[in-house]
């Protein structure tokens, strides 16, 4: 992270949670102070406030999409921009107090997105007990803990912690499962491109305007930039009327994503710069070389245009 790297930071809690796991993966995490929020909106806060110099947050999971509260936070309010991303193996256990049979279970707490990524081993095994959506896997592990409900999906860390007994351990339907989660800061320099780098944006378009999702499409796709995430949210102004969040490939300190972020500024209502940071290498298949820019798309061409142009401008010979 460019200037000095962050001591304090902030994570949605309680304690025992993907969140704080994944924080720990961050050595200047590791070492600093780790503290707990109760929800997203009070962890970006805490950022925007000047308590913390950084927060956590789930931004997507591979099998539940996007979480909402973390992009309507990250599209309205104070921005904040993205410094880093770090993608974590999701697995699951069902805990309760005690030793007892799935049949007597009649209530699981579970994050959403927990249960989302269970649904069918709940279906199969758990047919008649009643899912109550909590803030957290930790919370849930509480919950179960201190008997309000039957039992809970949790991370396998929130057994121990709440000492509870394990009755089916990797309960996920997909055991490929990841979570994304985005480190956030108050805005300031990016760091420098590594050559394998996401741009996160927030656009608002004219929703009146025929083609105009496709003309912001377009502006990247004509420079060779590849969109790897696209997601809409409603603005709560009006009926009709979205925040699109975009994943593109590349760096702001880059010409073509700078040539596209003009671009999208010419056309889009508004247009809201999340953060340019290193894409995370969480697996062997993704830890190959990026994918080529086509022919006459690549940093070097737009570089090599950009010069020329600026030749033709000055008057010397091309």
């Amino acid at each position: 992270m460019p200037g000095n790297p962050p001591t304090r930071f902030v994570y949605l809690g309680p304690e025992g949670t993907f969140t704080e796991q994944a924080l720990r993966t961050i050595p200047a995490a590791e070492h600093g102070i780790r503290t707990p929020a109760r929800s997203v909106p009070e962890a970006l806060e805490a950022v925007r406030a000047g308590d913390a110099d950084a927060a956590l947050v789930p931004l997507e999971n591979s099998v539940g999409g996007a979480v909402p509260v973390t992009l309507d936070e990250l599209g309205t309010g104070t921005p904040l921009v993205i410094t880093r991303e770090v993608v974590l193996p999701v697995e699951f256990v069902l805990a309760a107090r005690q030793l007892t049979g799935l049949h007597r279970i009649r209530s699981v707490a579970a994050h959403p997105q927990a249960s989302a990524q269970c649904r069918n081993w709940l279906r199969t095994h758990l047919p008649d007990a009643v899912v109550v959506d909590v803030l957290s896997n930790a919370a849930a592990a509480i919950s179960a803990a201190t008997g309000e409900h039957d039992a809970a999906i949790c991370a396998p860390i929130g057994v121990p912690r709440n000492d509870l007994t394990v009755l089916a351990d990797k309960i996920s339907d997909h055991e490929d499962a990841v979570t994304r989660f985005a480190l956030l800061t108050r805005p300031g320099p990016p760091g420098p491109p590594t050559g394998d780098d996401v741009t996160s944006l927030a656009v608002m378009i004219d929703h009146d305007r025929v083609g105009a999702l496709l003309s912001v499409l377009t502006e990247l796709a004509v420079r060779g930039i590849n969109l790897s995430r696209i997601e809409s949210r409603p603005t709560g102004k009006q009926l009709g009327v979205y925040v699109f969040f975009l994943d593109c490939g590349g760096h702001v300190a880059e010409p073509r994503l700078g040539e596209a972020l003009q671009g999208l500024r010419r056309i889009c209502a508004e247009v809201r710069f999340l953060g340019s940071y290193p894409r995370h290498r969480w697996s062997k298949a993704a830890a190959g070389e990026p994918a080529p820019s086509q022919p006459g798309l690549t940093n070097a061409d737009f570089a090599d245009s950009a010069a020329w142009l600026d030749r033709l401008r000055s008057g010397e010979p091309t």
